[in-house]
């Protein structure tokens, strides 16, 4: 999958096909204007203000508390895009928005959209961390408390994204009781896990202003005890020995060198039970550029330059289980997020 200039007609097609067009102006100035125009409809609540239907520029204007000729030029430009639709002067939903960018869908990535304003300020820095080869140090020193929330809630959101297939795809041993979910945060994964599998509870574990930040989106769904915060850092917390059917780790190793990476695959098989799995949720880094594809390598750019690592290869992830005792099975790759997917390793016994 990629994003970029596509032809609308047979003319355009052969522009493309000839490099006529001045590509990098339409992905970089077209990119961002549209980006941009998505994330500001959300902040706005302009998507909201059709949820049941068809309105004009002065209706949907009146309801966001925005000007009408700035509101008129929003959503002609979104209907351009293809995120609403027009007719005889009046816009509407179309499917990518109604199922994505509204709030009360259960697919809904609208909170994602409202932490990319704190991540286009991040990426910002994307020429110093070229120039020095220093990256954003995100969880310790750059996020505020406003920032964390946006943060969390923007976690929770991705999550919707994921985790329909994640947990279909999740391999649980049979019987399972107790899970770890660890950098889990909103647990949402461990939520819809334990949803799935009756008798089984799970323990999120992350660092003390995430979990403060995170509790409200956890305790809305409602799962009491069977799903429950626990403060501290995995790379020195101490973990039961023993004690887990189902370790998860979920979009966390790409923030961790491979030695950390290697002492939490050693202390997750210790928390272990035979039979146990230690499951790795996150994007694999393929071994070229080629293979990666365009999303692949630009994923790989931008965990490298916010966090102390960056993406990871599957076989890089399987030795650090293997190197730990346990028996990696091969690896689940994503059919809906490309590059996305699950390595996972099993405890013998």
């Amino acid at each position: 999958m990629r994003f970029g200039v596509v032809a609308e007609n047979p003319i355009e097609r052969l522009i493309v096909r000839l490099n006529v067009a001045p590509r990098p102006i339409l992905e970089t100035q077209m990119a961002f204007t549209l980006a941009r125009l998505i994330m500001v409809g959300t902040k706005l609540g302009v998507f909201e203000a059709m949820a049941d239907g068809s309105a004009t520029p002065e209706q949907v204007a009146d309801r966001c508390g925005t000007s009408v000729p700035g509101t008129q030029k929003l959503l002609f430009a979104l209907a351009g895009a293809g995120y609403l639709s027009a007719d005889d002067g009046t816009y509407a939903l179309t499917p990518v928005s109604r199922k994505w960018l509204l709030r009360d869908s259960q697919s809904s990535v609208a909170d994602k959209m409202l932490f990319q304003f704190l991540e286009w300020d991040w990426m910002e820095g994307a020429e110093d961390y070229v120039r020095t080869g220093e990256p954003l140090d995100l969880h310790s020193s750059e996020l505020t408390t406003g920032d964390w929330d946006l943060y969390q809630r923007g976690m929770r959101a991705m999550a919707n994204a994921f985790a329909g297939e994640a947990v279909r795809r999740m391999p649980i041993p049979k019987g399972a009781r107790r899970m770890l979910d660890i950098g889990g945060s909103h647990g949402y994964y461990s939520v819809a896990l334990c949803r799935r599998h009756e008798g089984l509870r799970s323990e999120v574990l992350d660092l003390p202003p995430a979990v403060e930040r995170a509790a409200p989106l956890l305790a809305a769904e409602g799962m009491g005890d069977r799903v429950v915060h626990r403060a501290g850092d995995v790379l020195t917390t101490d973990l039961d020995a023993g004690a887990y059917d189902l370790v998860l780790v979920a979009q966390l190793v790409h923030h961790f060198t491979a030695e950390q990476n290697r002492e939490l695959a050693a202390r997750v098989a210790a928390a272990l039970r035979p039979g146990g799995v230690y499951a790795v949720l996150d994007e694999f880094r393929p071994e070229t550029a080629k293979d990666a594809g365009q999303v692949g390598a630009l994923l790989e750019f931008y965990f490298a330059m916010t966090s102390e690592s960056g993406t990871w290869a599957v076989e890089e992830i399987a030795d650090w289980q293997r190197q730990a005792g346990l028996e990696p099975r091969r690896p689940i790759r994503f059919r809906s997020i490309p590059g996305v997917g699950i390595q996972a390793a099993a405890k013998p016994g």
